[in-house]
């Protein structure tokens, strides 16, 4: 019996820890991994939260011995990557520990790729380029949002080209994922708001995706009515761990659809924005996501249906039109009561750039499995109407 292996689809994760103080086993899993010296990479701001200093004492208390990485920007940059990469391989590293939000995540799978495999990070841009197996690698997550600690992701800033580029491998899904919802106690509310939303539209586009499958799916339904009930909630009361608590899990449910199952044009349209001008990717993403999701729509409109219903919407007597138009309203809305009210004009974007950001993002791995086909024209539309 012959069956086509378009049919066919596979899951892959990261061993996962959830819960309370898990950030706390990081010494323990390296011994596991019977590390000598991990290369912590983690950012300026996360290590003033102090975060970045449990997880090196839990190291020493494991008997691991460490270097400290810390500059990494909020979108991690190629020379970023090459330098932390030369200082993993002049201390000797032998395994890779990343504290912090998608930036410093990104960058220690950079810095993973190139220890491993040599040559420049740039140069493994695209789907499965990479060869050689990386270090172990034991992320700790401290946004609820980008997911790096469960994806087989990183997304690299090319200085050079002005636009970010997507890794895409199994190889560089981490080895374990520590995620502990107490480090997002410390975001600001903007913050919460902006990685919150990249959840969402990582667990939207996951079940939109041409690649997607009951195998992703349950994930990203269940991120979906997590997410967009616990938004609110945590911003009515962001010292509530509870939301805080839901909104780290339902993170983790998306990051596990689109690890999978891969993007869409958001994501696609947003690493061009972001990496043009150096903007922050959660803001991005919310940015453009009613107006792509009205792009897409007409493609799969029973699926847009069960997003609708799974972000509590009551479809129930609406017609196709009527459910694309509540999907836009509410999402305007969610946005609105989060604080996110920049449109793309208010962050610098200028007519003149469109065609630019278009091409751009029509390099993007991640426009390979959007629902609809999209020329450069269609993707110019979509920025025009977000600005």
């Amino acid at each position: 019996m012959h069956h086509s292996i378009r049919e066919l689809r596979k899951f892959i994760a990261p061993e996962i820890i959830f819960g309370t103080s898990s950030r706390t086993l990081a010494g323990q899993y390296c011994k596991n991994f019977h590390a000598k010296k991990a290369l912590v990479v983690s950012d300026p701001g996360v290590i003033q939260t102090g975060w970045t200093d449990e997880v090196i004492e839990s190291l020493l208390d494991a008997g691991i011995n460490y270097r400290l990485f810390s500059n990494v920007s909020p979108n991690p940059r190629e020379h970023e990557v090459m330098a932390g990469t030369s200082i993993y391989l002049e201390e000797k590293c032998d395994s890779i520990v990343a504290v912090g939000g998608g930036s410093p995540m990104d960058c220690a799978k950079g810095i993973g790729i190139v220890a491993a495999n040599n040559g420049h990070i740039l140069d493994y841009k695209g789907i499965d380029q990479i060869s050689n197996p990386l270090p172990p690698l034991i992320f700790i997550p401290t946004t609820a949002g980008t997911s790096a600690d469960v994806s087989q992701f990183a997304i690299i800033a090319d200085t050079k080209e002005l636009v970010k580029i997507a890794i895409v491998s199994k190889i560089i899904i981490p080895d374990v994922a520590l995620i502990d919802p107490e480090t997002t106690a410390t975001m600001d509310q903007y913050l919460t708001a902006c990685t919150g939303m990249d959840a969402l539209v990582h667990a939207i586009e996951a079940f939109v995706s041409k690649a997607s499958s009951p195998l992703t799916d349950v994930h990203a339904l269940e991120a979906i009515r997590i997410l967009s009930s616990n938004l609110p909630e945590v911003k009515l009361n962001p010292h509530s761990m509870e939301a805080r608590k839901n909104i780290m899990f339902g993170s983790m449910e998306a990051g596990l659809a689109f690890s999978n199952s891969i993007l869409g044009a958001v994501h696609a349209m947003s690493h061009s924005l972001g990496g043009f001008l150096d903007l922050p990717h959660g803001e991005c993403n919310s940015m453009l996501l009613e107006h792509v999701i009205n792009f897409n729509f007409n493609s799969h409109p029973n699926r847009f249906s069960v997003i609708a219903q799974n972000m509590a919407i009551d479809t129930r007597g609406m017609t196709t039109e009527e459910i694309r138009k509540k999907i836009f309203d509410e999402i305007k809305s969610l946005k609105k009561f989060l604080g996110i009210t920049n449109t793309l004009k208010d962050t610098g974007v200028k007519t003149s750039d469109i065609p630019v950001l278009a091409q751009k993002a029509l390099e993007d791995a991640c426009l390979v499995t959007n629902p609809r086909s999209a020329r450069k024209r269609d993707i110019e539309v979509i920025y025009e109407e977000a600005m």
